[in-house]
């Protein structure tokens, strides 16, 4: 096997064409390593994240349900109570009148 000397390729072809060269293996190789290995974790993660996204919507439609129960709720306390106080300011008012 005959061992590859880089001064010697060098010298044969000129620095610019050995550097051409270099570069365009490193690209293909930068090139093959984002294909096969990134590209797959970024698929993966990329549903992940469109469920997380689904399940935070759904969180927020929940809140939001919750959160109007709870301003009814309030707001018929509230019409009970007003009610309950006018119903015995109406009764003191009746006995005083007596």
């Amino acid at each position: 096997m005959e061992e590859i000397n880089i001064g010697e390729m060098i010298s044969q072809y000129g620095f610019p064409i050995i550097a051409a060269v270099g570069l365009g293996y490193f690209i293909y190789y930068i090139w093959s390593w984002v294909t096969e290995e990134v590209d797959p974790v970024i698929s993966e993660s990329h549903m992940t994240l469109i469920a997380l996204i689904d399940r935070i919507r759904m969180l927020d439609n929940d809140l939001i349900r919750l959160r109007t129960k709870l301003d009814m709720i309030l707001q018929q306390q509230e019409m009970m109570k007003n009610e309950k106080d006018n119903n015995a300011d109406s009764t003191t008012d009746s006995t005083h009148e007596s």
